[in-house]
């Protein structure tokens, strides 16, 4: 079956940054877009990111110009890179496997999760 797992997250200034690791098994990874959401304590669950599975991206208006969602299909791993990372981006972030090649930005769109990593930014 397919299992996303998730990594990198952490306590971190304002400023600084982090890069998340979300690795997958179970799927022909290299077919299916890929996308990162994120959800704050009392806030509806947020997309910040997809690539497809050419490498075709998209980010959050709130997010761009900041983190930078990657892939290696060897390694069947996506990234998010996340630079001058603000206090309101702390939240629990999953990455989540695409039912198609793109990468929609909306959560049904998507059909597995992975558990989530914490990232906390402290001001």
């Amino acid at each position: 079956q397919v299992q996303l797992v998730e990594s990198g997250g952490g306590l971190v200034q304002a400023g600084g940054s982090l890069k998340l690791s979300c690795a997958a098994s179970g799927l022909i990874f290299s077919r299916y877009a890929m996308g990162w959401f994120r959800q704050a304590p009392g806030k509806e669950r947020e997309f910040v990111s997809a690539i497809s599975n050419s490498g075709e991206t998209v980010y959050a208006d709130s997010v761009k110009g900041r983190f930078t969602i990657s892939r290696d299909n060897a390694k069947n791993t996506v990234y998010l890179q996340m630079n001058s990372l603000k206090s309101e981006d702390t939240a629990v972030y999953q990455c989540a496997k695409s039912r198609n090649y793109y990468g929609p930005s909306r959560p049904p769109g998507y059909d597995y999760w992975g558990q989530g990593t914490q990232v906390t930014v402290s001001s």
